[in-house]
Order: C-alpha cells, then structure tokens, then sequence
C-alpha cells in the first residue's frame, strides 16, 4: 500500500478531460417505472474511504463512478457511468456510429438522448460490437431498430451462445456475486465492480452483426468514417481511426488487470495470446493514435503513455502466463501459484496493472486450468466426496459442528480470515440449521469483502454474507432474451435443447425426428440415444419415427410450449411428447453458500 501512488492524480484528470454535461439525476428507469440504472446512488464515493474498504479500492470506484458525455477527440464522444461499459459515438458524414452499446436498451437509449441533446439529432448509421459479452451489445435496439451495418469479431455469435444461452443460467446465477446488483450501495456495500460501477437490470437486445471482421489490418469504411482492424484473442477485436488519430482498444487493456476467466465463468481466455495481440496494436498502431479509449474507464492521452500502457499491459499478461507455466512445471498446483506469483515492482506500483476486476490470483489459476484443467495430479483429490458429503465427515472428525465453530473462532481472533471460511463452510454444508456457524460465516466473508482490493471478490464475499443471513439474491436478468434466441442457428437452437436433456430420465428411450425447415430450405434430425440428443444436418433417407415441415419461427414456438398449430406432421405424434418429456429445466437461482 504505502508503494501506491495515490499522489499522483493523472488518472483523475483524464477521467475528467473533455466532459460536456452529466445526465441529471443520474437515474434511468423502464417505461413502467422500474429503477434499472441509478448511478447516483455512488455519491458516497465522493467521500474519504472508511476503514470498511480498501483505499485502492476506494480510488478506482471514484473514477469508474463519473458519468457523462465526454468529447474524446474531434468527432469522438463516450458516456460513461450509465451502465458497466462506455458508449462510444463517432461522427460520420450523415450520422453517428455507435460502439459498444451498453446492457439494456434504456440506458443505451438515455446515453444517446445525452449525446443528441448536446451535438445535435443525428441518425445511428452504423454499430460496432467489440466484444461478445452482453455489456457491448445488448443495449443496440436502444439506439437503433436495425437496417445499418453492424460489424463485430468473427466468432462474435459462437461466442454469445456458448456463454448466455448453453451456460448462461449459470453464469447469469454466478454474475449476481460478482456484480451485486442486489447489494445495498454504501461504504459497508457495493462499491462498484472494478470495470464500472454494475450491471444495468433492463431489456436485453440483439441485432446480429452484418460484417465479420477476420482478418489483421481489415479495413472498413461506415458512414465516411475510415477504420483499420485488429482481431484480438477470442470475439474480441480493437481498431485505429486513422484520421482521427484515435485508437479503439475494447477491452484488451484498461486501468486495471482484467480477467483471463471471469468468476461468473465462461470459457477460459489465453494470456500469451492476449500479450501478443497487445504487441501487435503497439507495432502497427503505438506510433499512430493521440488518444487511446476503452469500453471502460477513461481514455489516455498522447503516444508516449499510450506506448506505456500497452507495453506494461503486454508484460503483465506475458508474464502471468509465462511465470504459471514456470512453476507448474515444477510440480506447483493452482492454489500455490497463485500464492507464489507477484508482479514485477513497475508492474505493481502502476494503478493499471491493479486486480480490480481480475486478479494475478485468479488469473494465474485460469491459466493452470487452461494448461492443466481441474485435477493437481494429486489421486488424493482425484475421487473426493462431493461438498456436502465430505463437509459432513470433516466436522464428524472435528467433534461436531459446535467445536468447528469453536476452532473458527480461534481462527478469527488470529485474524486467520481464510481458513475460519474454510472451516465454517464446512460446518454450514454439513448443517444448514446451525445458526452460529452462518452467523459466523457471515461476519467473516463481510471481513474477508471491506479488506478485498479485488471488487468482484468483494462482492462475492459480501453476497455470500447476504445470502446466509437473508437467502438467495435472485438474478436481475432472463438469458431467454427473444432476440437472442431468434437469432439462433437451427443447430445452436438443437445444441440448446441437447444441454437440457436428463440424461438418466431418457436413457430407454429411443427416437428420431425430421424437421425440415421450410423457409429456410434445410433438413434436420435429432436422435435421442443413450441419453444424448444427436443433430444431424441433411440426414440419410431412412424413415424417421416423426416428421415435422414448419418455419424457423414455428420451431421456436414449438420448442417454447406455444404448441403445433399449423406444423405439418407425418409419423407418431407422440415421439415429440416423449421428447418434450425428457427435457429438463434449469434452475435461475441455485444455492451457492449453502448444500
């Protein structure tokens, strides 16, 4: 702490630089009325930081908390502070393109109001997705009804329905810890999430992209506007806009360490992939842009600290890779990696290379598990009771759940946070009813969060706390977005229906059935065997148990409960019950503190 440059206040400045005018109150509610966005609600930020956060901490939630429109360069605007990402507008010859356009359609629709009520009404005329996670683009139909080039990385669709449609149940659970939308926001609450503040609570959105970007150097031109394109790692990409001397870096680097795997999940990223991609943007564009901008934080100015930013982003993630795969190579786990890895001191001391939103903790052990996946090698680990099973033998040998508490008690006092969690975990899995132990719990994982310079850890302890003492946070958002869903290939929406299947319920069952997608000209099959629903595109002639001719949009329908009216059928129309019969449903709000 005492390495940290808190003197220094440039950041601050940039932050500041270029600003217009704020949305005033900085509340933006659905047409019925209901709150999803209320950025005023941080005003405590403005305040000395208390001893119920970490000053680090305390500093970025400052800066990610100021909201407005901000000119960037000639031509480039961002509001900032209405949702978790930035909005970035770049005007054209007869518009505006829009980057990035937030979570929800409301607060996508209030950043461009603020953008019009100062630059004048000018039409949407292009969108850009830089990113496939909900926050870059599920705001579109806020700014626009479709009809303009949408560009976004290839892959960009692969990715959505990989992470919010196949596991998004899950990651939508896990996202109310890591955001704590739930949580009161105050000194002892949330405090924000290191990108930006939290998630927005409105309507999700989707326009499928028109234009792929694939390769290096891709150039495209929207509304006179000049762009040159670089893939990064995953549905990611960053872009110069040559004559404006502005460089688009999406996400790639921030003013702060990002996630190789997020803690809500999603399919683990690759660091050396992402420090050579930063090389890249340093190579072809370090000597091309007077101001670098994000999809969150601030932008940076001039070439020589642009040049800075990247470089020391580039090490940073070269090195996390190159320093796990060091250690695991000589017999290290995850978890004493992660306790064995520091940044280097330039590293350490510069505010971007903080973990406020990943960590060097967790991201070292994504890393492990990129290389490695979940087994340490260890046969002790590699047949373990489940949670509660083993929680329950683990307090049995302990002397019962009293003395567990007991011992955690201990723990607490020695200020031995970690492993008191640990403990008392077990004591609760293994007896939901014992309240001391939830009651204890709960104190620590709240001590655990107010001394956390890592917001997403903050808010998972703080969570976990309000979950013990209160139940289950239930989740803002639905994954069943219909334009997302409507948006699904004919195989992604099978593959959608496959994860749904249970398994032991369909084990004796055995049938086929032909859907032959009349508006699109496809025919289809799935097969359920042994368990396992099997798409086939463009089947062999043999017969199947039942045929169906019906539209894109009728399949939905079908899939969705809305019945067969109008689908043609040819075959036992009970096979589709049987199938229906097996499909199970998930669950939006699973218990996570408790068994």
């Amino acid at each position: 702490m005492a390495d940290l440059p808190f003197h220094d206040r440039g950041d601050f400045a940039n932050a500041d630089r270029g600003f217009i005018a704020k949305l005033s109150p900085g509340v933006i509610k659905t047409a019925d009325g209901r709150v999803i966005w209320d950025n005023d609600s941080y005003d405590f930020l403005q305040g000395e930081c208390p001893e119920t956060a970490h000053p680090s901490l305390w500093r970025q939630s400052q800066l990610c908390a100021r909201q407005g429109l901000y000119e960037v360069a000639d031509g480039v605007y961002q509001v900032r502070g209405l949702d978790l990402s930035n909005m970035t507008l770049v005007e054209g010859d007869a518009g505006v393109i829009v980057i990035d356009p937030l979570i929800s359609t409301e607060c996508a629709a209030a950043a461009l109001k603020l953008y019009h009520a100062h630059r004048g009404r000018r039409p949407v005329t292009g969108v850009i997705y830089t990113n496939s996670h909900a926050d870059h683009f599920g705001g579109v139909r806020g700014v626009t009804r479709g009809g303009v080039p949408v560009l976004a990385p290839a892959g960009f669709m692969e990715h959505v329905v990989s992470e919010s449609v196949y596991a998004g149940p899950a990651t939508t659970r896990r996202a109310v810890y890591m955001y704590s939308p739930g949580l009161p926001r105050s000194p002892e609450g949330q405090i924000g999430c290191g990108l930006g503040m939290t998630v927005s609570t409105g309507t999700l959105s989707l326009i499928p992209p028109t234009v792929d970007v694939t390769g290096t150097g891709q150039e495209e031109t929207v509304d006179g506007v000049h762009m040159v394109f670089l893939p990064g790692t995953g549905a990611e990409m960053t872009f110069l806009l040559p004559e404006r001397r502005a460089l688009c870096l999406a996400e790639s680097a921030t003013h702060g360490q990002h996630t190789v795997l997020p803690l809500r999940g999603a399919m683990v990223g690759d660091a050396r992939a992402w420090a050579r991609s930063l090389d890249e943007v340093v190579s072809r564009f370090g000597d091309r842009a007077d101001v670098a901008f994000a999809s969150h934080h601030w932008p940076i100015w001039g070439s020589d600290d642009i040049a800075r930013l990247l470089t020391q982003q580039r090490d940073m993630y070269a090195y996390l890779h190159d320093q796990t795969l060091r250690l695991l190579n000589k017999g290290l786990t995850a978890t004493e990696i992660a306790e064995a890895v520091r940044l280097p001191p330039e590293l350490e001391r510069s505010w971007h290379a903080r973990g406020y939103h990943g960590s060097t903790s967790h991201n070292v052990k994504a890393i492990y598990q990129r290389y490695l996946g979940w087994f340490d090698g260890n046969p002790a680990r590699l047949w373990e009771h489940p949670p509660r099973e083993s929680a329950i033998r683990y307090v049995e040998c302990l002397g019962g759940g009293a003395a567990v508490v007991a011992f955690a008690r201990r723990y607490v006092a020695e200020n031995d946070l970690r492993f008191a969690a640990q403990l008392l975990n077990h004591a609760v899995f293994a007896d939901e009813g014992n309240k001391e132990a939830r009651d204890l719990l709960a104190e620590v994982y709240t001590r655990l969060g107010h001394g956390a310079e890592n917001a997403t850890w903050r808010n998972f302890y703080l969570t976990g706390a309000l979950e013990l003492a209160d139940g289950i946070v239930p989740a803002a958002a639905d994954t069943a977005v219909p334009d997302l869903i409507a948006a699904l290939t004919v195989e992604q929406i099978f593959d959608s229906l496959a994860v749904r299947v249970d398994g032991p319920r369909a084990w004796h069952e055995r049938l086929a059935i032909d859907w032959h997608l009349t508006d699109l000209g496809e025919r289809h099959r799935t097969t359920l065997s042994n368990g396992a629903l099997i798409h086939r595109a463009d089947p062999p002639g043999e017969t199947a148990d039942l045929t169906l001719r019906l539209t894109k949009a009728q399949l939905l329908g079908l899939l969705s409960g809305r019945g067969v009216e109008g689908v043609e059928r040819e075959g036992d129309a009970t096979v589709l019950r049987r199938l229906v019969a097996v499909l199970d449903r998930p669950v939006p709000d699973f218990a996570i503190v408790t068994a």
